[in-house]
């Protein structure tokens, strides 16, 4: 079974369970994945899929810090569930250690300075896609190519 038909299965078995806030977030991502179908003219593969559910976890997470800012915590409760919800789609993260030593061997093989960042960047996206929040990834290897 596919990430989108488990995903489909998801929504109908959240409706046959009355669960509107689940069901609500499930709908949002699969209208989404259909969008990026629409605007391709393809019928998406899993690791599309996954960048799909990536760019909505985002945007839950950028809503959340807004409404957090905004001390409206009750808004922000509600896409923490629907962030919660649409994790469940995504592989399994990856460790820190692992994230460290895949950073480092990709440091290592890029050379250092900042200059190396894009090169490095472009290593750690391949091995970590979908495994790792890439903006937490993104500080550390700044950090690792500064100092």
């Amino acid at each position: 079974m596919s990430l989108k038909e488990r995903i489909t299965e998801d929504m109908k078995a959240a409706m046959r369970a009355k669960d509107a806030r689940r069901l609500s977030a499930i709908r949002l991502l699969l209208a989404g994945i259909k969008q990026v179908e629409i605007d391709r003219r393809v019928v998406l593969a899993d690791a599309d899929v996954v960048a799909v559910v990536e760019k909505e976890i985002k945007k839950r997470r950028d809503a959340i810090e807004q409404y957090r800012a905004a001390k409206r915590d009750d808004l922000a409760a509600a896409e923490e569930f629907e962030a919660e919800t649409l994790a469940v789609y995504l592989p399994q993260q990856a460790d820190e250690g692992e994230i460290v030593a895949v950073v480092d061997a990709a440091v290592a093989a890029a050379g250092g300075g900042p200059a190396a960042m894009g090169k490095v960047m472009a290593a750690v996206r391949n091995q970590l896609a979908g495994r790792a929040d890439m903006t937490r990834v993104a500080q550390l290897v700044k950090a690792r190519l500064a100092g």
